[in-house]
């Protein structure tokens, strides 16, 4: 894949997720809230902002790669996917399924995620 639909490919998949996760606050606050107790709901809220969060970071890391080209940054967006489906997706499900047990996938999600960020950083300090 070239330089130019990496980045592309990574705008739009941030761009989806960061809509996805209005789309599911708005969900969780007028459809959720009658039918959620309040734990579950904040589990919900959890989900939908972390998933915000990365799917901005993964808009970030598209400018980055244009920003930085030499630098292989696309790999911190794609653990960004990866970590986004595991932490969100996970917390979606105990919230909506009740089924607990999909929490001890969550902190996997959550490393993930992390690693996405030091990963981003250490690269593009090295640019300098």
């Amino acid at each position: 894949m070239s330089r130019k639909s990496d980045t592309s490919l990574l705008l739009a998949l941030g761009s989806f997720i960061a809509g996805f996760a209005i789309a599911g606050g708005a969900f969780g606050a007028h459809f959720l809230k009658d039918v959620l107790d309040p734990s579950m709901l904040a589990v919900f809220d959890t989900a939908t902002r972390y998933q915000m969060y990365h799917g901005l970071g993964l808009c970030v890391v598209a400018w980055a790669v244009d920003r930085y080209p030499e630098k292989r940054l696309e790999p911190s967006g794609w653990l960004f996917l990866v970590g986004i489906m595991l932490f969100s997706g996970s917390l979606y499900g105990v919230s909506l399924t009740g089924m607990r047990w999909l929490g001890a996938v969550t902190p996997i999600g959550g490393v993930i995620l992390l690693v996405g960020w030091f990963l981003l950083g250490y690269r593009v300090w090295r640019t300098r």
